[in-house]
């Protein structure tokens, strides 16, 4: 039985881990549905393989067990949204891992609108935005029922901000998009010839600098600067001190 405290291995590990085939498609289905890591595929993959066991099994018994048997795996099939209540056998042999993992809390959330991409939705989830039926769930790779799907709603009623907000910097003002080399080229065309890129596009550039540190570019005179009174005042005292009154001189 082993000890209740520690939790069995719920995966196994493919055969051919780095086979390279094999990696690609783990890495588009991480991409796709926002995974942690590829245990979590692991994970659907034991689960579907336990399924198409127990079907190929009871396609192997004869036909008074074996219908007795096929309602409730069909029925438990139905229950998660993956098959129809008509249902046969031979449809759970072409569930694919992919199907599985549609049925995550984590791309439910997302198919439904709830979320704009499959990471914004993870976060809602593992913060406590999510709810089943008024209950928080934070668990992304929970697998959910059809009536489950039915009652998913933010937490609470309180509606999330989807839309992303602009990154401001320290000061509160919002940063500007670096621009490509080709939109600088274009805007430093009257200022250059076309077949110097690169040249029109540092002129772009120094202009462009010039301007946001309120200096002009080099070649053009500077302005001379007022002085203050504090600097007139280091200067008289570098100049001298105070003329002195001269002393008489006695006969």
């Amino acid at each position: 039985m082993g000890d209740p405290r520690k939790t069995r291995k719920k995966f196994k590990r493919p055969l051919k881990i780095w086979d390279n085939t094999n990696l690609e498609r783990e890495k588009i289905l991480v991409q796709t549905f926002g995974l942690k890591n590829k245990r979590e595929i692991w994970k659907t993959e034991t689960l579907l393989s336990k399924k198409r066991y127990s079907a190929r099994s009871l396609l192997a018994l004869p036909l008074e067990e074996r219908m007795q048997r096929e309602q409730e795996l069909l029925k438990s099939l139905a229950r998660l949204g993956l098959l129809d209540e008509k249902a046969s056998l031979d449809d759970v042999l072409t569930l694919t891992v992919e199907s599985l993992l549609e049925r995550r809390l984590q791309t439910i959330v997302l198919r439904k609108g709830l979320a704009n991409t499959a990471k914004q939705a993870r976060q809602f989830i593992t913060h406590g935005h999510i709810a089943i039926g008024g209950r928080k769930a934070t668990t992304p790779g929970h697998m959910v029922t059809a009536e489950e799907e039915k009652k998913l709603s933010y937490y609470a009623g309180k509606k999330m901000e989807l839309a992303p907000a602009e990154k401001e910097d320290k000061k509160g003002k919002a940063k500007a998009k670096k621009k490509t080399v080709k939109e600088e080229f274009e805007e430093a065309k009257p200022q250059a010839k076309a077949d110097d890129v690169m040249t029109a596009v540092k002129a772009a550039r120094t202009a462009k600098k010039a301007e946001e540190s309120g200096k002009k570019p080099k070649g053009e005179e500077k302005p001379a600067k007022d002085e203050t009174e504090k600097s007139k005042k280091k200067k008289d005292n570098k100049a001298g001190k105070k003329e002195e009154p001269e002393k008489e001189v006695k006969e």
